[in-house]
């Protein structure tokens, strides 16, 4: 493997490396020859896949409903499974699926790895139907922590065709994603590519998110060339793939494709959004339009129950840093001093607001599903209203 080139971060002014301030000058700075995303400084290592893709919860449900229905122990039927394959017999798809809901550990992986392999050896040329392994199989690397593991198998050749499916690889480019092994992770997506499996907007904001990690000339030319091939196909696009190719356009002193790419964004009312707005203002000298959002941003618009906009430290200190000097300082320092004082100022590094973690859909919750049938006489009920 491949080892991470280092984690890429924003940087900070003195000992908490957390403000875009650099030893750079203020002139030097906002004419943007070069931004301030200090390389060693230690970044934000967060999932970037929703419960909803990851399902790693539903799926260890499932294994220890699983477990409950086998007769002995967990242990005991790995053990036989293990002298099946030494024994070479035939592994049939429903052995194959009990086998991999019961693995707890790294041993038992060894033997659901040598399992897969053999399956699909004995299976390449049948369809498998519509349950697909692959995915069962990589969530379980996830939950163990086995990420080499995972990557050997969907980069090996011989198993092309198992995991015919784009979440196999989206899981365990993010698993490479929380571990820092950014390289590892362009692998994986070259991979895919080779294979032909689909990107989805999952896998696009993974690839992007990768590419701002390693920050390096060719990972900006991977994520712009990757950008413009889906604009070029009319597919969808998400904001946070568009907010970390803005940000690495930023780290690679390419301030006209940053704004650029930031335009192409069709919705920029979140706060992601409108930090980055910031900071591309402030960066081009408009401080007065900067000055127009953070203003906007405290307008009580909304019920006061409804969190208003949140500003990175970074981009505050950005922007008082370039309006330094100017007409406008201090407006700015009026409004950023009112900012903070609404709370609206987080010490959230945009680096940590980058690499959030989706909520995902939320479930319903069980109290609103209606009942059709009375607890207490068993009979249909007529009206929602007459529910107990």
């Amino acid at each position: 493997m491949v080892q991470s080139v280092g984690n890429m971060a924003l940087g900070r002014l003195g000992k908490c490396c957390r403000s875009l301030v650099f030893e750079y000058s203020k002139s030097v700075f906002c004419s943007v020859s070069r931004p301030s995303w200090i390389d060693s400084c230690v970044g934000a290592k967060r999932h970037l896949l929703s419960e909803d893709v990851i399902k790693l919860q539903d799926f260890q449900q499932r294994k220890l409903a699983v477990a409950h229905l086998v007769t002995g122990s967990n242990g005991n039927y790995i053990e036989l499974f293990h002298q099946k394959l030494q024994r070479s017999e035939l592994i049939l798809q429903n052995d194959l699926k009990l086998l991999l809901h019961l693995c707890q550990s790294a041993n038992d992986m060894l033997i659901a790895r040598d399992a897969i392999y053999r399956y699909h050896a004995e299976n390449h040329n049948l369809a498998h139907g519509d349950f697909k392994f692959g995915p069962l199989f990589v969530r379980l690397c996830y939950e163990l922590g086995l990420e080499d593991m995972a990557v050997a198998a969907l980069t090996d050749k011989n198993m092309k065709g198992f995991f015919n499916d784009t979440t196999s690889f989206n899981i365990t480019i993010d698993m490479l994603f929380i571990k820092g092994l950014y390289e590892t992770a362009l692998e994986v997506l070259r991979t895919m590519r080779h294979q032909g499996q689909p990107f989805n907007k999952d896998t696009l904001t993974l690839a992007t998110g990768t590419c701002y990690k390693l920050n390096t000339a060719e990972s900006y030319r991977i994520c712009t060339t990757l950008l413009e091939e889906e604009q070029t196909k009319g597919d969808y696009i998400p904001r946070h793939a568009y907010c970390f190719a803005v940000a690495l356009a930023l780290r690679q002193s390419d301030q006209v494709k940053a704004q650029t790419l930031y335009s192409q964004i069709i919705n920029t009312d979140g706060r992601l959004c409108q930090n980055f707005k910031v900071v591309l203002l402030a960066m081009s000298g408009a401080i007065a339009e900067a000055l127009s959002v953070l203003s906007e941003a405290m307008l009580p618009k909304s019920p006061y129950f409804v969190k208003k906009p949140e500003f990175s430290q970074e981009v505050v200190d950005l922007l008082r840093l370039c309006s330094e000097g100017s007409q406008n300082m201090s407006k700015v320092e009026k409004v950023l001093t009112q900012l903070e004082q609404a709370g609206q100022v987080t010490q959230k590094t945009l680096d940590d607001i980058l690499c959030y973690t989706p909520t995902g859909k939320r479930k319903p919750s069980p109290i609103m599903e209606q009942r059709r049938t009375s607890r207490r006489t068993l009979k249909p009920l007529q009206s929602t209203l007459l529910s107990e």
